[in-house]
């Protein structure tokens, strides 16, 4: 029985915490990565999650936590690393910034809120507890992030990005 309503949760949820991962991260090594490690938490853990209200939302507040510490660690080791150093500035690069890289360069929480409300569809107070915040933190964070977007994106007439709503 267990097995049967994992498989279907698996089969149900894979892809899209997958994809959160990839969001989140940037890189789809990583997500993969991610995502099956959410997935054998979700395992671990499968009586809390059929006792979620939303157990979809559990899955994808593992991923949002096992994101933030890849994020962690991957910048420790960038600073660490000879790398770290020799970086150019990005101003002195002539490149047009596409939305992923423009989201890499949110803060952990926009990027969480700006993804989840707008890739995902969904709605503030889920948002909310997904990441464990009130909703009032999500639509802050969420109008902030949309908001410097827009001006990641270089063009501060921008108000909408890719369908998304810029908040000004």
């Amino acid at each position: 029985m267990r097995d049967d309503a994992f498989r279907a949760y698996f089969e149900r949820h894979h892809a899209s915490l997958s994809r959160l991962a990839y969001l989140m991260t940037g890189e789809s090594e990583a997500a993969d990565d991610l995502a099956a490690d959410a997935l054998t938490e979700v395992w671990r853990h499968w009586d809390r999650v059929t006792a979620a209200d939303d157990p979809a939302a559990y899955g994808h507040g593992i991923v949002m936590n096992l994101a933030r510490n890849w994020v962690r660690r991957r910048g420790r080791e960038r600073l660490l690393s000879f790398e770290g150093f020799r970086r150019t500035r990005e101003s002195d690069v002539p490149a047009v910034l596409d939305v992923r890289g423009a989201l890499r360069r949110l803060p952990h929480r926009r990027r969480a809120c700006v993804v989840l409300r707008y890739a995902f569809d969904l709605p503030e107070k889920d948002v909310a507890a997904i990441l464990g915040i009130s909703v009032g933190a999500v639509k802050s964070a969420t109008s902030r992030g949309a908001r410097q977007l827009a001006e990641l994106l270089g063009d501060s007439h921008v108000s909408r990005i890719d369908g998304w709503e810029a908040a000004r």
